[in-house]
């Protein structure tokens, strides 16, 4: 399968001293923001994805949830990681939190507040309120890595670092956009931000895990929880991010077809020009996993077209979970 040579390719190049900081900060710039651009993506399918399941699990349609549940998977724990090693994006703990402390605090002073500004003037109150809402999860996110930040270096100090909590995931249900005009571009901005900060947390607390942090582990999986379970959930809702399986498909099979067309053989070929070798044969094979989950997306859409469940598409494809969770 193209994944597993994608991944040994990762593996050998961390190996032979390829994945490590001078191999990424020996990359063109242009690779490195082209690479971040890709997990966007990646993060965003892998969020979009896990939502267009639950639709098709309440209509019944349990094989099209299925190849979307492990198509996901594949974005986040193949794609993205992969992407991530690839740029050295996961740094100490320290490094990690002072970058997640500066991302939640802008959020919460300088983003969502402006959103719901605009959200009033676009008379969507909805939206108002969850915008001001996320503005102040993100300030207590912000307030939990500041102190997990001074028990990192601080040891011995007594500051314990928090966990944070569980919350509760908001189930996806099909919907029209709520609100128009530059509130809903924002609405749509915001699902993104929120899909790449939980595929990022994930990252660290697996990193947080590794180096024997566990408590700073439980704090980002929460954190990460809440960003996919809630905010991104709630968002969805009040976007018309999910409709009808048949229009999840549609969107789905345009999003890969782009990726595997255009944006990931775009990113192969500049990485090539700039010699960053690795990175050129990276994009060359993710888009070609792309053309893949294309073609089970349309499969899945002519089967449900002729009135089956598309319950074969996922074994058809040759997919198999990633997630080490799997």
């Amino acid at each position: 399968m193209r994944r597993v040579t994608v991944m040994t390719a990762v593996v050998a190049g961390a190996v032979i001293g390829l994945a490590g900081p001078a191999q990424a900060a020996g990359l063109d710039p242009q690779t490195r923001r082209n690479t971040l651009t890709a997990m966007e993506g990646e993060a965003y399918a892998h969020a979009s994805y896990l939502a267009y399941a639950q639709e098709a699990e309440r209509t019944g349609q349990d094989g099209i949830a299925t190849l979307f549940r492990e198509t996901a998977e594949t974005e986040r724990y193949d794609h993205f990681a992969a992407e991530a090693d690839l740029i050295d994006f996961v740094h100490s703990n320290a490094d990690n939190l002072r970058e997640s402390i500066a991302g939640e605090e802008h959020e919460a002073t300088v983003v969502y507040p402006s959103y719901a500004e605009q959200a009033r003037l676009d008379d969507c109150p909805e939206a108002a309120d969850l915008f001001t809402e996320l503005a102040g999860d993100e300030a207590t996110h912000a307030a939990r890595f500041r102190v997990a930040l001074q028990a990192v270096l601080n040891p011995g100090s007594g500051i314990i670092v928090p966990v944070g909590e569980v919350v509760p995931p908001v189930p996806i249900v099909r919907s029209t956009p709520a609100c128009s005009g530059r509130t809903e571009d924002n609405l749509k901005t915001t699902l993104r931000g929120e899909a790449f900060a939980n595929a990022k947390y994930t990252l660290y607390a697996e990193h947080a895990r590794a180096t024997g942090q566990r408590r700073l582990a439980r704090l980002w999986d929460n954190t990460a929880g809440q960003e996919l379970g809630e905010h991104f959930a709630q968002t969805a809702i009040l976007a018309g991010l999910v409709g009808g399986d048949a229009d999840n498909l549609r969107t789905a099979i345009a999003g890969e077809e782009h990726e595997a067309t255009t944006m990931y053989p775009s990113f192969s070929r500049q990485a090539a020009t700039a010699d960053d070798d690795r990175a050129a044969a990276l994009f060359a094979e993710i888009a070609h996993d792309e053309a893949d989950h294309a073609s089970a997306f349309l499969r899945a859409l002519v089967d449900l077209s002729l009135g089956g469940s598309g319950g074969e598409e996922a074994k058809k494809s040759g997919r198999q979970p990633t997630s080490p969770k799997a």
